[in-house]
């Protein structure tokens, strides 16, 4: 089930970055955790930790949680709620969520929209959710808060746990013991963690790169929002006439995309390739020597008009030394 309503806060520029609960992502350093009022328990635990819980039809507190909802969604997520409504991508985002900033004028994240003129999650029945099958990894999560990290220095992102204690869920109450190993099993995270982990990925390393990339454009962030959230979409791009004039995709490969989840890890490639530069997906020929050009060129610019401020700069200095 999913956690009730909670602001993670906006964090602090320090090394590490943290996904709370609610899969809010923020920089944290650990002895900031938990946030100012979280339910978050401050200490950072591993896989083979026991947790007491259980959340079962029944139990006091059914529903509470889905009352209240502010679930970030994985584009492995969006994948599996749009196949279970027989939807394409494109109207799961339109009808289903919201974007929202990850960080200011930077790359976006989607939401989980709520019940019109509420908080209510749109699939909570008096029995429970109406689409368990295919729930977001948020609410399979709790009461476990996924920590993905990773070191400004480092290029692998690390995954701890917290535990996530709120006052109006009963289910801590239950005597039943389970390792968070065994809880991430039973409710199917192995898939839906390995399926989105190029996404954390790419989110970890625009995170911990900060300035040195420098701002996305608004074309960049366009394709990182179709490539990770509208798959139905992406797939229309690398079908089009467009992506093949720039990209030398063996027929073979472009077969082997033919599931959304092989598509999706394709965009995740071509994200790192767009974003960052880690080059896996061969440009054709006459793209290739054109982009070489266009570098070229741009570079050319910038000596220019770097030897341009420095001619002014010597003018300047000579004007002063003369007063």
């Amino acid at each position: 089930m999913p956690p009730a309503k909670q602001s993670a806060g906006n964090g602090v520029s320090v090394p590490y970055k943290i996904v709370t609960p609610n899969r809010h992502e923020v920089f944290m350093s650990q002895p900031d955790i938990p946030f100012p009022d979280s339910p978050v328990i401050p200490n950072m635990v591993e896989g083979t930790h026991v947790i007491e819980f259980s959340c079962h039809k029944g139990i006091s507190c059914w529903n509470a949680c889905c009352s209240n909802i502010d679930i970030s969604l994985t584009p492995y997520d969006v994948l599996r709620m749009k196949r279970h409504l027989g939807i394409t991508s494109t109207e799961f985002l339109k009808d289903y969520t919201v974007p929202y900033e990850m960080e200011k004028d930077g790359i976006a994240g989607v939401k989980f929209r709520p019940i019109e003129d509420g908080t209510a999650c749109r699939f909570m029945k008096p029995e429970g959710c109406e689409i368990y099958e295919s729930r977001p990894t948020a609410c399979r999560y709790y009461p476990v808060a996924l920590l993905s990290m990773r070191k400004q220095d480092e290029y692998i992102d690390r995954d701890s746990y917290a535990i996530v204690k709120e006052d109006h869920c009963k289910g801590h109450e239950v005597k039943r013991s389970i390792t968070i190993a065994d809880y991430r099993k039973e409710q199917g995270l192995e898939e839906y963690d390995d399926l989105a982990r190029g996404w954390r990925q790419l989110v970890l390393k625009k995170k911990s790169s900060g300035p040195t990339i420098g701002k996305p454009t608004l074309r960049s962030r366009q394709l990182f929002f179709m490539a990770c959230y509208d798959i139905d979409r992406f797939r229309e791009f690398v079908s089009s006439d467009s992506f093949a004039k720039l990209f030398d995709l063996p027929e073979a490969e472009k077969d082997a995309l033919a599931s959304d989840e092989a598509l999706m890890q394709f965009a995740f490639r071509f994200l790192r390739q767009v974003m960052f530069g880690e080059e896996s997906i061969a440009l054709n020929s006459e793209a290739a020597q054109e982009r070489l050009a266009k570098v070229q060129e741009k570079r050319l610019i910038e000596e220019r008009e770097a030897a341009k401020r420095r001619a002014n700069e010597a003018e300047e200095n000579l004007m002063d030394e003369g007063e």
